[in-house]
Formats: structure tokens, sequence, C-alpha cells
């Protein structure tokens, strides 16, 4: 078994992200360093808050030669600089999606990271759900037959109004797209990563619900509420998008994805419906993987390891009964990266989002992006 404390961490950004990333470290027995706050006064308010030290700078963190990874949590628009300073410093790297703003520069930080020699994750977490990682093993064992059909969505309700406010609405923060870009990618991470293969082209329109937003004269925290002084902003940001997908063996995908959904917490779903039987998953359920059959009784799979085939139950921590939710899933997924640090590179078996996966991300956004301006079926990569 690793010995994580003799690992240490820094994490760039202090808001709700950076936060869930510190605390999964501090389970796991690394030694964090200390934090970058997006601003010295914001960094050491937020550090005193959570018992750490505070870095005045990047460069101060990678001077430091206790760090030997970072976290990157910080908006989008800041991932690819970040990252090229951490990779090129030799210290490896995690860092939140998107990987970037835009495919140019994540096939470039492909491209580094690679030069570098250094672990290099992106923070798809919810790969690490453990019955995920069970769909990804029945898949591959032939238990649901050839894939067919891939459905789902991810809707959330934390921008339905138009007071409701966040980086990620300002394309020069969060990148042209958002919905699509912040909650979209997870949604065809997963998906891909459960069936074992890319969707090859797609077919999107985008919606911008609220055109006109009320933006708060100082910071809000994701998932808060702002309040005080404000002034209306335009917003060309995505709200929802309704997105068809083609897969290489033939199967078809569909998903749509909202951040205007009054109710919808964290709503993330996929069915998959295959040759043999069919599977589905809720988020806001994650304990339960429901298989589906033709010629006998459905079933209900809980999380429970001595249920569960060597993926699920390598990722399952608590007894079954148990539930594990969202930060379980950075517990699982760091667990995996910090082995791969101390053996000094990626392992084969490993099941975390590399960058090559962060990159096929911004080629889809590329592709969505594409099709909902002119109205056609668009082939990823091309």
């Amino acid at each position: 078994m690793t010995d994580f404390t003799k690992i240490g961490a820094a994490v760039i950004g202090t808001g709700f992200i950076g936060t869930v990333h510190l605390e999964a470290l501090r389970r796991m027995g690394v030694p964090v360093v200390g934090v970058l706050g997006s601003s010295p006064e914001r960094g050491a308010e937020r550090a005193a808050a959570l018992g750490v030290k505070t870095f005045a700078s990047l460069k101060d963190v990678l001077a430091d030669p206790a760090v030997q990874v970072v976290h990157v949590t910080s908006p989008n628009v800041a991932h690819y600089p970040q990252v090229k300073q951490i990779l090129a410093a030799g210290r490896h790297v995690i860092c939140e999606k998107p990987l970037a703003m835009t495919s140019a520069q994540s096939a470039e930080m492909v491209q580094i990271a690679k030069a570098s020699g250094k672990v290099a994750a992106v923070c798809y977490n919810i790969r690490f759900y453990p019955l995920n990682q069970q769909a990804r093993g029945m898949v591959a064992a032939g238990e649901l037959g050839d894939i067919r059909l891939i459905s789902g969505q991810y809707h959330q309700d934390w921008l339905a109004k138009p007071t409701d406010w966040n980086w990620r609405l300002e394309a020069d923060q969060g990148g042209t797209l958002r919905s699509v870009g912040d909650i979209g990618t997870h949604w065809v991470d997963l998906t891909s990563f459960i069936i074992g293969q890319k969707a090859s082209a797609v077919f999107a329109d985008l919606s911008t619900f609220v055109p006109v937003r009320q933006k708060p004269k100082g910071p809000v925290e994701t998932f808060s509420t702002a309040t005080g002084a404000s002034e209306p902003r335009e917003i060309t940001t995505d709200d929802a998008a309704l997105i068809l997908l083609r897969f290489p063996n033939g199967a078809k995908g569909v998903m749509s994805t909202s951040q205007i959904s009054h109710g919808r917490k964290n709503a993330l779903t996929w069915e998959i419906a295959g040759s043999a039987a069919s599977a589905a998953w809720a988020a806001e359920n994650p304990d339960q993987l429901w298989i589906g059959h033709r010629d006998a009784p459905n079933q209900i799979m809980p999380r429970d390891a001595s249920l569960m085939n060597a993926l699920g139950a390598a990722a399952a921590r608590l007894p079954g009964g148990h539930v594990e939710g969202f930060a379980d899933t950075f517990r699982a997924l760091f667990a995996q990266v910090y082995s791969d640090v101390a053996k000094g590179s990626r392992s084969a078996d490993a099941t975390y989002a590399s960058f090559e996966d962060g990159h096929y991300e911004m080629q889809i956004c590329d592709a969505v992006l594409t099709s909902a301006k002119e109205g056609r079926w668009v082939e990823i990569g091309g």
C-alpha cells in the first residue's frame, strides 16, 4: 500500500472544488503544504479557515521542495498557463475539467505532459462512483452485449434565475461553452469510459434562456447565492444543450445538459442499452445500479464490494449500505493518481482521465459549437 504521507501537495483555488480537493487529500493522509488563492487576501482568509499556509504566487508554490503534486482548481482560463508552469517545474498535476479553453491549448498540454514524464490527470471524478466502475467492467465482460443506445442527462438548477451568478457565465473566464464544457463533458467522459469507446460525431442545439443576468460587484462562490449591489451583463454562453452522438461501432447517443432546471441539483443520469441487457445509473442515487432484462426480472445491484466485479470492488471503500457519495469519488480518484505518483508514471490499468481524455473533451466542444452554428453533423477532431 502506498504511503501517501510522503507526497506533499498544493491546491490552486480555495473555492468549493478546491476545498473538496483539500479535504479528500487529508482523508488519504497526504500532507497539504498550502493553497494559492485568487488574490493574496482571499488566499490568506481561506487558508486560515482551512488550517494551511497560503502561497503568494504560483512561483512560490513551485519553489517549495515539499510540493510534489499540484491540484489546479482555478477558473478555466487559468488552467493552460498554470499547468504549463507546473509541468515545466517537474511537478505532477491534477487539473480540474475542462482541461483548457481551446483544443489547441489542450493539444499542446498533452504533448507537454508526455515530454515531462510526470503523472497528469484530469479530474473527471464521476468515473469513481464505484458502480460506474462496475458498469465499465460489465461492458468489457460482454454482459450487456453489443452497445446500441446511450442516453441521459446532466441537469442542475444553480443558474436558473437572472440573479444567479458565477465566473463560468463569462466566456473569457469559463470558455465559449458553459453547460456543455462544465457538466456536459462530465457526461460524455463518463459514458465513453463505461462503454470503452468515444463518440465520432455530434449534432447539437444550444440555448441561452437567460440572456441578461445581474453580476454582483463582489465575489461569489460556486453554488452560493449572491447578494448586494449588481450590474446587468449580457450572457452568450449556453444555459442548456441537446446533443446527438454517433459512435464508431454504430451505437447512437442522446444527451441533454441544463443549468436552469429548477429542483435538479446534480441530476446526472445515464442508460445504456445493449443487445443482451441494459443498465442505468443516477448520481442522485449513486449506490444503486439498475440492470434491465427482456426475459428475466430486472435487477437492482447495490454498491457492495462482495457482490461487485473487480473494477467496482476496487473503487468501493465502505461496506454495503453505507452510502458513498460525491466527496468519496475524489478520494478514490486521488488514491489512484497518488499511487502512480509514487511509482513515477501512469499504471497500465489506471482508470482516471488522462490529458488525452481531456483533449478529446475539448474536441467535443469544438464539434458541438460548429454543429450548433451550422446545423449539421460534425466529426469530432476532424
